[in-house]
């Protein structure tokens, strides 16, 4: 076991991980921007040390200035939570070129799996269904014939992406120049990678993810699904396990498929496979997450593993120490994405406490939330024995939940989660206004 652990990252997920590494015995490095010298993340790490400026390109995305950090400090590993770096095949290569362990999957396996037009190649052949598309086109004229033979409407999407970036939904031809151009320009600007694929758009439907844990000696469970069809322009609000729209032979056929694929495909690490979940039933494979997920943690509640710690442990080697029957899926968990609406200062902070009532944050009293990074302040998580308890308990945990003196959407969610289209599980991704 690593006895000291970089975190390449900030906020919230920075502070989740410094607390896992605390209970494992494990000395923490935390690394910030000039922005975040006053953060949570900060204060708590046994060692803290400035890398840069307040933009993410002088700082949280200096692959160099972070391993020669982690060198100075004497890390053993780098945990780069999600984003930023967390998907970054060449930031994994250099750690290992470094003699440092990168807690996720191996640069060759990220660079196999980056790919989603050629990773939908490679599931497709492990007996999971894929959503019909195409490989990777490089002009309008090659996407048109592409979208012709899928047939409209289509989805362009980008091959590198992630984060709802990249993302055109092209209903007939005449659409196709400026969306194709858009799409590119958005995806070279954000992955540095413009390439597109397309994708026969369903619709309706739900997005649902299933959670893998797979070690280097061949192990692998599944930790469930989790529904994330409440989205906004692509973005994810809220996540809840299980999905009510999927059956107990439904999730155990995914679940064994799920294992199976990862295995076949070499997959180590924490991983999830995302999916859409069609009106008759069918599961579509879209693409696979070779990090954290943001929605870890409704997981988490839900079957009482500790995603953040089987991250460390399998980079370490250590082999998975239970197996598919013995992963706990009982009850209901909901998360809830708390988002700021703008910049300011935190003046009053309440969080709501109970049994199975957590929230993941990085707020403190009289913190100034910066422009330079994304609106998260934390998620709010509770599990009950019914789906119908927990419902009762997240609108109690919002009404419970204070922050003043930066506008937030915590009002949007008690909305949500009282509506009847949330609260009777018939809802899909066009709850939030997301038009087919």
């Amino acid at each position: 076991m690593f006895s000291k652990i970089l975190i390449a990252n900030r906020g919230e997920i920075a502070v989740r991980i410094i607390r896992a590494c605390k209970e494992m015995g494990v000395a923490t490095v935390a690394v910030y921007s000039e922005a975040d010298k006053n953060a949570l993340h900060v204060a708590l790490a046994d060692q803290s040390y400035c890398i840069g400026g307040p933009e993410a390109s002088e700082s949280y995305l200096n692959e160099n200035q972070i391993i020669s950090t982690a060198l100075l400090a004497g890390a053993q590993a780098i945990h780069p939570g999600y984003g930023f770096l967390s998907e970054n095949a060449h930031f994994a290569r250099a750690c290992r070129k470094n003699g440092l362990v990168f807690i996720g999957p191996d640069p060759e396996s990220m660079e196999r799996l980056s790919d989603k037009a050629k990773l939908k190649e490679l599931i497709r052949h492990t007996g999971l269904s894929v959503i019909p598309g195409s490989k990777a086109v490089f002009s309008v004229e090659e996407a048109k014939r592409a979208a012709e033979r899928i047939g409209y409407p289509v989805m362009l999407k980008a091959c590198a992406g992630g984060g709802g970036r990249g993302i055109r939904l092209i209903r007939c031809e005449e659409d196709m120049d400026e969306a194709f151009h858009q799409a590119a320009s958005e995806a070279a600007s954000a992955f540095g990678d413009g390439s597109v694929y397309l994708e026969k758009y369903i619709f309706p439907a739900r997005h649902v993810e299933l959670q893998i844990l797979a070690d280097e000696h061949g192990n692998a469970v599944c930790l469930g699904e989790r529904d994330c069809s409440l989205q906004r322009r692509n973005q994810k609000l809220l996540e809840e396990t299980p999905s009510p729209a999927v059956s107990d032979a439904q999730r155990s056929r995914m679940i064994e498929l799920a294992v199976d694929a990862v295995k076949k495909i070499g997959y180590v690490g924490a991983g999830t496979l995302e999916f859409l979940l069609d009106r008759e039933g069918n599961f579509w494979f879209m693409e696979m997450n070779v990090r954290l997920q943001v929605e870890h943690c409704v997981t988490e509640m839900l079957t009482g593993v500790d995603l953040v710690k089987w991250q460390i442990r399998i980079a370490a080697g250590i082999a998975l120490n239970f197996t598919q029957r013995d992963v706990r899926m009982d009850g209901a968990a909901i998360e809830c994405r708390i988002n700021a609406g703008s910049c300011g200062r935190l003046k009053m902070l309440h969080v709501p406490g109970g049994p199975s009532v957590r929230f993941d944050t990085c707020l403190i009293e009289g913190m100034d939330v910066s422009p330079y990074y994304d609106s998260l302040l934390g998620k709010l998580i509770v599990y009950a024995k019914t789906r119908e308890e927990t419902l009762r308990k997240i609108r109690a945990s919002l009404c419970e939940l204070v922050i003043e003196g930066i506008p937030t959407n915590i009002a949007e969610q008690l909305r949500i989660v009282e509506d009847e289209r949330f609260t009777s599980g018939k809802y899909d991704l066009t709850f939030m206004g997301n038009r087919g």
